[in-house]
C-alpha cells in the first residue's frame, strides 16, 4: 500500500492556517463551522494532507483577518540550496515551532509584555536555559 506525502507547499500553507487558528482563539471546530466543514476536514487542512482550494483560502483568510498571501509567508521554494544551515529551513523550523500550541502559549503571553527590560532578560533565561539543557545528562 502506497501511503501518499503532503505536497511541503501544503503542509505550509496548513500550518500557516493553524498558526493563525490558534492565535486567534479559534478551534477547528468553530472554523469548520463557518466555512460549512467539519472539525476533521479543518484538520486535514492543517496538516497539508488535503489541499486547499483558492477560493477556500480566500475564505479563511477572510475568517482569520488575514490576506491570503499570509498562508505562503516562508513557503518553500523547491529551488536546490547548497546543503548546510539556510534562512528558509530556519524559518520553517520556526513557523513550525509556532504553530505548535505551545508556540502559540509563548508568543501570546510574551506580547502581552511591554517592557523592553523585561522581555531582554527573559530571552536571556531562554538561552541560558537552553545551553544548560543541552549538556550531559
Amino acid at each position: 500500500m502506497v501511503t501518499k506525502i503532503p505536497n511541503p507547499i501544503d503542509k505550509h500553507v496548513g500550518s500557516r492556517v493553524r498558526m493563525r487558528r490558534m492565535l486567534a482563539g479559534i478551534s477547528q471546530e468553530k472554523l469548520g463551522d463557518a466555512l460549512g466543514l467539519t472539525f476533521q476536514q479543518v484538520q486535514k487542512y492543517e496538516k497539508g494532507s488535503n489541499r486547499i482550494s483558492a477560493s477556500r483560502l480566500q475564505q479563511i483568510a477572510k475568517m482569520l483577518d488575514v490576506p491570503v498571501s499570509f498562508f505562503f509567508d516562508g513557503a518553500p521554494t523547491g529551488d536546490v540550496t547548497e546543503v548546510g544551515f539556510t534562512d528558509s529551513a530556519a524559518t520553517t523550523y520556526i513557523s513550525e515551532f509556532l504553530a505548535t500550541s505551545e508556540g502559540v502559549q509563548l508568543t501570546k503571553a510574551f506580547t502581552r509584555i511591554k517592557t523592553g527590560r523585561v522581555r531582554r532578560r527573559i530571552i536571556d533565561l531562554v538561552e541560558a536555559l537552553a545551553e544548560s539543557d543541552s549538556g550531559p545528562l
